[in-house]
């Protein structure tokens, strides 16, 4: 999800936009860029890599909300249209590229240029940032949540103690400011290659922490059997849509991806495969595990595990993996202030400022869930469906005919108002008094 580095190939560069200056910038790879094309296999892998992440930890609190049958149709509905996305940016750089006097065009960024000059590369930055620091900032209401569960439990009964203080402050504002001095420290580091094997490491915690919790939710389903609900409402309907564009989140990483595949023409069956898989993952994982607690899902599906020593070892995983990936997320948005305001220099307190910014954020937002639904909607929407509508009916438009500008505009239509309304819903849900 989001615009995570990874350590194969290319797609590390799944950024805004490219520079050619000395210290690493967005586009700069984790570890030394190997030449090789990588094969459908690994272009499978990559994709999958991308795309999944801590957003799917709050796929059944949102079952929980809308019903399981309104979720599940909500995450292939979402699957299809963020596949059709990501396509449509592959078509709109090919056809450019296409044509004599463009140069190579590396990332979502560069196509915002081409196509629409600064306020192009511009809006895709604005959507970078604010996509980014709200991924960040729901990994610190996931790591302090985690802990205050892990190590705050009600003495009588086996429950998060909500009152509980560590030196007066609440647990979950101790466990954000604790990690602060620490985050200061790695989001001081000015290159992303000494922190590469942290993100392999972070995507097999992620992979086997699903397993896990799948396997734990089958199993006190079948001695449980809460009652259920298949539908929630429509007055719930776009706080599903926005924690499903969340989950999905992987726009920025498609264009390197399609650079490095080995065979071009198969890149689109490849990419269907892999976020069809991942769908049927999603909904899969959203659905056991809102039939496992029913009513009582949380909006952390890991701290319903309870206490126990399997439970506590996932969570700790789970909260070390999105504590390293904090500045490999962070990085595209440094990018973007310090070509603002350093001329792309690097700068120490602009990074320093902006950790304190995202920390403070997640001190004042109370729902982990909620605020997935509200970054999806708000940001995610027009970044994976409403930009990519654009730039692909700017640069087609005298080719595409009715039928084409009636698609791109529905995208763009569609997606502005769903945009609207789900940060509507879900600024509605976050400040909405908690029984």
């Amino acid at each position: 999800m989001g615009f995570k580095e990874t350590t194969t190939n290319n797609n590390s560069e799944a950024t805004s936009s490219t520079h050619t200056l000395n210290l690493p910038r967005e586009t700069t790879p984790l570890i030394k860029q190997s030449h090789q094309q990588s094969s459908q296999f690994k272009t499978f892998a990559n994709v999958f890599i991308a795309i999944v992440g801590a957003g799917v930890l709050g796929l059944p609190y949102t079952f929980k909300r809308t019903g399981y049958l309104t979720g599940t149709l909500t995450v292939f509905s979402v699957a299809f249209f963020t596949y059709h996305c990501m396509m449509l940016l592959v078509y709109t750089r090919r056809r450019l590229e296409s044509i004599n006097g463009f140069s190579k065009i590396n990332s979502f960024g560069d196509l915002g240029f081409v196509v629409a000059g600064p306020l192009g590369r511009s809006s895709v930055d604005i959507m970078i940032v604010l996509s980014q620091a709200g991924f960040c900032v729901s990994y610190l209401i996931f790591v302090s949540t985690t802990l205050v569960n892990i190590f705050n439990l009600n003495p009588i009964t086996p429950n998060p103690n909500p009152s509980s203080t560590i030196l007066g402050l609440s647990a979950k504002s101790f466990y954000i400011w604790a990690c602060f001095p620490f985050q200061l420290g790695l989001n001081s580091i000015p290159t992303l290659t000494h922190l590469a094997p942290l993100s392999i490491f972070a995507d097999v915690v992620d992979i086997g922490a699903m397993g896990i919790v799948m396997v734990e939710d089958v199993m006190i389903y079948l001695n449980a059997r809460p009652v259920l609900q298949a539908f929630g409402g429509f007055s719930v309907f776009f706080y599903g849509i926005g924690v499903a564009v969340y989950a999905f989140e992987g726009i920025g990483m498609v264009l390197p991806l399609e650079s490095e595949t080995e065979d071009k023409n198969k890149f689109g069956r490849v990419l269907g495969i892999t976020i069809g898989f991942i769908a049927v993952m999603f909904a899969c994982f959203g659905v056991l595990g809102y039939f496992a607690f029913g009513d009582e899902t949380k909006d952390i599906i890991t701290t319903n595990l309870g206490a126990g020593w399997l439970s506590s070892v996932v969570q700790l995983g789970l909260c070390l993996n999105l504590f390293f990936t904090f500045p490999l997320m962070m990085n595209p948005v440094y990018e973007v202030f310090e070509r603002m305001f350093c001329e792309g220099r690097y700068s120490l307190w602009v990074r320093w400022g902006l950790v304190l910014v995202v920390s403070l954020v997640a001190l004042f937002v109370p729902n982990f869930a909620d605020f997935l639904s509200l970054v999806g909607s708000s940001v995610c929407i027009v970044l994976g469906f409403v930009l990519p509508a654009l730039f692909h009916l700017m640069v087609h438009k005298d080719e595409v005919g009715v039928l084409g500008w009636v698609k791109d505009g529905a995208f763009i239509v569609f997606g502005v108002i769903l945009a609207v309304t789900g940060t509507w819903t879900s600024l509605q849900e976050i400040l909405a008094p908690k029984a």
